[in-house]
C-alpha cells in the first residue's frame, strides 16, 4: 500500500527502516566580517570554505549525486532591489520586507495551490505581498537522483506592514505565517506535498540549499556567483548524511543553524516538547495565536531540523539566540568546581524546564545579526577559529578551510566543549564565553527561585517504610529476575571484584529482549543511543565529570514563561530510589508536591490482552492524576 509522500527520497516508515534513525555527520564553515561590513568577496570566500569541505560531504553510488550543501547569508537588498525592478514590483527599504525561499512541487496544478496558500495567509496575517522570483537554477551537473526529486524553487517578498512594531515582531510574525502555511499545506494532503519546503524566511537571513555536492551549489544556483550579492555573515554546510535518506530539505543550513553530529536523545527531546507546548503562554503570540505554531517540531526532518525548531521557537519567544543554545547545549556544570554559583543555578533552573539535546555535536547559528558556536559538553566534534588582524573570523570543522597569509593572522584557537564563540556583528567585536555567560545569567535570580522552589529527597518528610514481603533466597530471587550463569560471570563478578563494569569491543549477537521466548532482564529491553556512530559508551562513573544521573521530579511550568514556579520540584541523586525514598515520595502531600500512588498489577490470566488494558488504565489514570 502506498503511503501519502511516500517516495524514494523521503520514505515514511516502513519494514526494518524508520526515520528516527536518521542522523548527520558533515563539514561546517563559517566566515564572518566582525564589524559587520558586506560585501560579495565575503560570499565568494564562503563558497572557497564549502569546496574545501567537500571530502566532508558525501554522494550516492551517482558522483554527481550530493547528500546536501547549502549557504546561508544575510538578505543581499541591493541585489533584490535590483531583481524586484526587473521583474516591475518595489521594495522597501532593507529590513522592511522578509524574503521566503521555497520549494514548491514541479506540478503546475500542486504548485498554484501552495502559492494560493502563502498569498492567502500573507493577507491574512496583515501584512503586504510584493511579489514572486523564479530563483535561476542550472541543473545540467545534477545527478538522475537528484533531478528526479528537485523541487520548484521560488522567492516570496513579502512587506512588514504598518502595524508591525519593529524588526523582531516582524521576525516573529513571519515565523507564525511560515508554519501556518506549512500547516495548510499539510492539511490540503497534496500528492506531492511533501516537495514543498521553506527553507527560510525573514527578513535578515536567507537560505540557500539543495540535494547537491558542494561544488554543485554555486552552479545550481547562479545568485550566488553575481557581485551585488554581499553579505556580513556567510555559513556554509556540506552533509554527510549518516543512515540517512538524502533530500533537497535536509540540507543545511536550516533556518538558525548547521550541525555536525548527531543528537542521540531525539526521541525523548522530541516527546517531552510535545507534552509541554500544550502549556505555551507567551504575549508574543497572545490568545489562540500560539497555537497556530504547532506543532514545534517536524517529525519528518533529521535531528538537525528539529533540534532547529526547538531552538527557532525558544527564539521567537522571548529568549536571545545564545540562551536558546546555552538551554539546549548546556556545559557539564554539576560537578565542575571552579564553575561560579550564578551559572550553576541558571543551568540547574533550566534543568527543570528542558533536558539537554545531547550528543555529539558541533553548532554554527545566526539569526543574522549575532554568529556563534558551541560544542557539547565532551567536545566529541572539531571545530577551530582563525581570526584575522582586519576583522575576518574564519570557523570550521578543520582549520586551513580558507588560505591566508600567516602575516594576516591575528591568532588561531579551538572551541572547548561547552564553551561558545559568539560574535556581535552590530557591535562590532567578539564576546568572549565568561562575559556573555555571566550576563545571560544574572539576567534573573535564578539561584533565589530555586532556593525558594527546589527541594531534596532528604528535606521531604519521612515517612514510614511498608515491610518488605519474606525474603527469597538469592538463587530463587536470581532465576526470577532472569539472571543467567553468564551474566554472573561476565558481567556482575568483574563488577564485583575491580569496580568496574567490562567493555566488549565485537558487538553481541545475542537475540533482542523484546525477541527472545525465555525471561530476560528489564535491562535487556533497553539500548544505549548515546553517541552511538562512532563514539564509546558514557556513563557517570568513568565520565563523572561531564555525565550526571541528577535530576527531578514535580510538575513543570511554561517553557516560554520564566519564574519562579517552574523549578517547584524535587531533586533527586539517581533514578534508582530506595525504599526510604519512595515513602518520602508517597508521603508527600504539602503545598506543590501532592503524590499518588497508582497500581501497576494486573490478573495474569488475563494474558495481553489484559496487560494492553491495564497499561491503558495505567496511562488513563495518569493523566488524571496530573491534571
Amino acid at each position: 500500500m502506498a503511503h501519502l509522500n511516500d517516495t524514494p527520497f523521503r520514505p515514511v516508515k516502513q519494514g526494518l527502516y524508520d526515520p528516527w534513525f536518521e542522523h548527520d555527520a558533515c563539514g561546517v564553515g563559517s566566515v564572518v566580517d566582525i564589524k559587520g561590513r558586506r560585501s560579495a568577496g565575503l560570499v565568494q570566500q564562503g563558497r572557497q570554505v564549502l569546496l574545501n569541505l567537500a571530502h566532508r560531504g558525501a554522494c550516492g553510488c551517482e558522483e554527481n549525486t550530493g547528500d546536501g550543501a547549502g549557504m546561508l547569508i544575510q538578505v543581499p537588498h541591493k541585489f533584490f532591489a535590483r531583481e524586484a525592478g526587473r521583474l516591475k514590483f518595489a521594495l522597501p527599504g532593507e529590513g522592511a520586507y522578509g524574503v521566503g525561499m521555497l520549494f514548491c512541487p514541479k506540478d503546475q496544478s500542486e504548485s498554484a495551490t501552495c502559492r494560493g496558500i502563502v498569498e492567502k495567509v500573507v493577507v491574512e496575517e496583515g501584512l503586504t505581498l510584493l511579489g514572486w522570483r523564479d530563483v535561476p537554477s542550472v541543473n545540467g551537473s545534477l545527478g538522475a537522483t537528484a533531478v528526479a526529486s528537485e523541487p520548484a524553487v521560488r522567492q516570496v517578498f513579502i512587506g512588514r506592514g504598518a502595524g508591525v512594531a519593529d524588526q523582531d515582531a516582524f521576525e516573529r510574525l513571519l515565523y507564525l505565517v511560515r508554519r501556518r502555511i506549512e500547516n495548510a499545506v499539510l492539511a490540503a494532503a497534496l500528492p506531492h506535498g511533501a516537495d514543498f519546503y521553506v527553507c527560510s524566511l525573514s527578513s535578515r537571513t536567507i537560505v540557500y540549499k539543495g540535494m547537491l555536492t558542494s561544488p554543485q551549489l554555486f552552479e545550481y544556483f547562479p545568485d550566488l556567483t553575481d557581485g551585488d550579492v554581499e553579505s556580513a555573515i556567510v555559513m556554509v554546510h556540506s552533509r554527510f548524511s549518516t543512515n540517512t535518506n538524502p533530500s533537497w530539505g535536509r540540507a543545511h543550513p536550516f533556518r538558525f543553524l548547521c550541525h555536525n553530529g548527531e543528537i542521540n536523545t531525539l526521541r525523548g527531546n522530541l516527546n517531552w516538547m510535545k507534552a509541554r507546548q500544550a502549556l505555551f503562554k507567551t504575549p508574543l503570540y497572545p490568545g489562540d495565536r500560539v497555537k497556530q505554531l504547532m506543532p514545534i517540531l517536524q517529525e519528518d526532518g533529521s535531528d538537525s531540523a528539529i533540534f532547529d525548531n526547538a531552538l527557532e521557537m525558544l527564539v521567537m519567544g522571548g529568549r536571545s539566540l545564545p540562551h536558546a543554545a546555552m538551554m539546549m547545549i548546556p556545559e557539564a556544570w554539576e560537578r565542575h568546581e571552579s564553575m561560579p554559583q550564578f551559572k550553576k543555578d541558571f543551568y540547574k533552573y533550566h534543568a527543570c524546564l528542558m533536558e539537554p539535546w545531547d550528543g555529539p555535536a558541533h553548532i554554527a547559528f545566526t539569526d543574522g545579526r549575532v554568529f556563534g558556536a558551541v560544542l557539547d559538553r565532551n567536545g566529541l566534534r572539531p571545530s577551530r577559529v582563525t581570526v584575522t588582524h582586519d576583522g575576518l573570523v574564519i570557523l570550521s570543522s578543520e582549520t586551513g578551510v580558507l588560505p591566508l597569509e600567516p602575516a594576516r593572522i591575528e591568532r588561531k584557537d579551538r572551541l572547548r566543549p561547552g564553551n561558545m564563540f559568539l560574535i556581535d556583528t552590530v557591535e562590532g567585536r567578539i564576546v568572549g564565553d565568561e562575559e556573555l555567560k555571566e550576563k545571560i545569567c544574572r539576567a534573573q535570580p535564578y539561584g533565589e527561585w530555586l532556593k525558594k522552589g527546589m527541594v531534596t529527597m532528604d528535606s521531604l518528610p519521612g515517612s514510614p517504610v511498608a515491610p518488605a514481603a519474606e525474603p527469597l533466597d538469592l538463587l530463587h530471587r536470581q532465576k526470577l529476575f532472569g539472571y543467567t550463569h553468564e551474566d554472573l560471570r561476565v558481567l556482575v563478578a568483574p563488577m564485583g571484584l575491580n569496580g568496574e563494569e567490562p567493555i566488549g569491543s565485537m558487538g553481541t549477537d545475542t537475540p533482542l529482549a523484546v525477541l527472545s521466548r525465555r525471561s530476560q532482564l528489564l535491562f535487556n529491553y533497553f539500548k544505549q543511543l548515546f553517541a552511538q556512530v562512532t563514539n564509546p559508551p558514557l556513563d557517570a562513573i568513568r565520565e563523572e565529570l561531564v555525565t550526571a544521573l541528577t535530576g527531578t521530579l514535580g510538575p513543570e511550568g511554561d517553557l516560554l514563561s520564566p519564574g519562579p514556579e517552574n523549578c517547584r520540584q524535587v531533586e533527586i541523586e539517581t533514578p534508582v530510589l530506595d525504599d526510604a525514598q519512595m515513602a518520602r515520595l508517597r508521603g508527600a502531600h504539602t503545598g506543590a508536591f501532592q503524590s499518588v500512588v497508582l497500581p501497576l498489577t494486573y490478573p495474569v490470566a488475563s494474558g495481553a490482552a489484559g496487560l494492553e488494558l491495564a497499561l491503558t488504565a495505567l496511562c488513563d489514570s495518569a493523566s488524571r492524576a496530573v491534571a
